[in-house]
């Protein structure tokens, strides 16, 4: 892990529980979306570190609610749920990726799985949602979509998104090369 990332990963602390981010001070009206984008290859760093700061945020801010929201556990335990899993993976091996995303393009629609998000984190019941899972879900699910479609109903409650690819305040790029549409309703979480 590089010196600047670790540098980040260190101040997600402080921020995540700062009143300014939790209260929305400082965003002038605007959705309180945060990311926070990290180099691909150290998904594994960033996930460890993500549960050693939400552990710690707990101790330090034991009246915190926080939810956490891993994007891929959610897809796979909705679509098990709606028993598509099996058929989904059966498809995907005998007809291929394209015939399997086509399928599963309406159930995994953005607006179905931002209803399913909202159930599972609910927002109003929380001071902060985190959002993980982002890589392990594309190209089934398109982070820029989600949070246009989360804006509706997340009101209050800061999001925060880890983001396995960059993010310049105005489109993501993940994996630093799928670009998705602009989003520039997001701050970066930390520079």
């Amino acid at each position: 892990m590089n010196d600047k990332l670790k540098e980040r990963l260190n101040q997600i602390l402080d921020r995540i529980t700062s009143p300014k981010l939790l209260d929305n001070k400082v965003l002038g009206g605007e959705i309180g979306f945060y990311v926070f984008d990290y180099p691909p290859e150290a998904e594994l760093e960033v996930r460890r570190h993500l549960e050693f700061v939400v552990a710690k945020a707990r101790m330090v801010k034991p009246e915190l609610r926080i939810a956490t929201v891993n994007l891929f556990t959610l897809l796979i335990n909705y679509l098990r749920g709606r028993n598509l899993l099996d058929k989904a993976l059966k498809i995907q091996r005998e007809k291929g990726d394209a015939e399997m995303l086509r399928v599963l393009k309406a159930p995994l629609h953005e607006e179905k799985i931002a209803k399913i998000f909202v159930e599972q984190a609910r927002p109003d019941e929380q001071d902060l949602v985190i959002v993980s899972g982002v890589g392990n879900v594309w190209p089934l699910l398109r982070s820029h979509a989600l949070l246009n479609n989360l804006q509706k109903f997340m009101g209050q409650t800061p999001l925060v998104i880890f983001y396995p690819g960059q993010y310049d305040g105005q489109s993501l790029r993940l994996f630093n090369i799928a670009k998705d549409d602009n989003y520039y309703r997001a701050f970066r979480l930390v520079e």
